[in-house]
């Protein structure tokens, strides 16, 4: 199978990011952290993070190109590093 340029125009990528935690002070502070993500975002791209009770839920989609989907979800889960490691210093 051979891919056009076109066809890689058409490539719509999605991840359902799910993370669990302690309570639901460690999941409420993550998901404020990873906020600021969600906002300004740029044509193609979206970003949705909740949290419902001790777990954080993101989703992502991309509708642009695999190098913006992986550099969005890499960035993402170094937000989320940061958050952690910040808490488990706090705690």
């Amino acid at each position: 199978m051979s891919w056009s340029r076109s066809n890689w125009r058409e490539l719509v990528l999605e991840a359902d990011i799910s993370l669990s935690y302690k309570n639901e002070r460690e999941a409420e502070a993550v998901a404020k952290a990873v906020l600021p993500d969600n906002v300004k975002v740029p044509p193609g791209l979206s970003i949705k993070t909740v949290k419902r009770g001790s777990k954080v839920f993101t989703y992502v989609k991309c509708e642009t190109k695999f190098q913006t989907f992986m550099a969005t979800v890499d960035d993402l889960l170094c937000c989320v590093s940061i958050a952690e490691k910040a808490l488990s210093v706090v705690v």
